[in-house]
């Protein structure tokens, strides 16, 4: 950690960005300096509302703001690469927010970008430094051979054409909201999967309301992913190994507990109970790394999020042959 706590400039004034700055306030490492929004009205409001000292009524400002030593990019999807990039002009660190952009080309560039600059650059895939997936890594020489990983991702949302979900301008559907959550669990345990099957149902806006997806992996093993915008699912997630098998609760990419099964004896239980969202890990990486002199985390390293985008943009492929 840094002994003066990071200041950060969050791009964006949803949901996400609210998170984010209240979980702040749990940890040590960083506090919230500005927030920067396309209007003035959403600044202010967002500011009020999260007591930050500083707001500006563009991105380009925030970028710009000699008091903001990082930026975090919470803007819709579709937003990210325009965004990051802005942020890694001006010299900032920056975190974007999952899923990184729209698709590889986007990625590569942003990480060729910020490696030109030897800027850090983190997708805030913030499951990735939550306490039990960090135990669940490392658990994962003791499965033995990993055969198949299974993780799903549902949740019922209401069917209105103005949501971000559901709108094609917003970078909506199921996979890239939702999906890039087993998806990237997947990553984080196999790798770059060599095969990529994929079926999808499209909501009434043209968007991928379910799909469902299976990789192959070199070895034999295999990755059945769900995720959709119509029902509630289990959002569990499994790893089966040759000598015994994690089963994490719902909402597995969440704060959550698991369940170690061998294939002879006693099942172990890990209870885990984390304040707030859990978003405040990936605060405290990013000012970890920063602090260490690094440009990446390597618990989401800059490949791996490529890599990532790059199995999006097949499972997308997949449903149009």
């Amino acid at each position: 950690m840094t002994n003066t706590p990071l200041r950060w400039g969050i791009m964006g004034t949803g949901g996400i960005a609210g998170a984010f700055a209240q979980d702040l306030r749990l940890t040590e490492s960083g506090v919230v300096a500005a927030v920067g929004s396309r209007t003035a009205d959403s600044a202010e409001r967002f500011a009020a509302e999260h007591r930050v000292p500083a707001r500006h009524s563009s991105y380009e400002a925030l970028a710009n703001d000699p008091d903001v030593d990082v930026v975090y990019v919470a803007t819709p999807h579709p937003l990210h690469h325009a965004n990051a990039r802005l942020a890694l002009e001006a010299g900032k660190p920056v975190l974007v927010e999952k899923p990184f952009t729209m698709n590889a080309e986007e990625a590569r560039d942003l990480v060729d970008l910020a490696r030109g600059r030897d800027l850090f650059l983190m997708e805030a895939m913030w499951t990735r430094f939550l306490p039990h997936i960090r135990h669940v890594r490392e658990l994962l020489p003791s499965l033995g051979d990993v055969v198949t990983v299974a993780a799903d991702h549902g949740q019922w949302f209401a069917e209105d054409p103005a949501f971000r979900l559901f709108a094609p301008e917003l970078g909506g559907g199921a996979l890239l909201d939702l999906g890039i959550y087993p998806v990237s669990f997947a990553s984080m345990v196999l790798g770059a999967p060599e095969r990529v099957a994929a079926m999808a149902t499209p909501a009434f806006t043209g968007v991928d309301a379910q799909m469902s997806m299976l990789f192959g992996y070199s070895g034999g093993a295999q990755a059945v992913l769900t995720c959709t915008l119509s029902a509630v699912s289990p959002t569990t997630a499994t790893i089966v190994g040759t000598e015994a098998r994690i089963e994490i609760d719902g909402p597995f990419y969440a704060p959550a507990s698991f369940t170690v099964i061998p294939r002879e004896g006693e099942r172990s239980r890990f209870e885990y109970v984390d304040e707030g969202r859990g978003l405040r890990h990936q605060a405290d990486e990013v000012a970890s790394r920063l602090a260490a002199g690094e440009t990446e985390s390597p618990l989401m390293p800059l490949a791996e999020t490529v890599s990532i985008m790059t199995t999006m943009d097949q499972v997308l492929a997949a449903t149009r042959t």
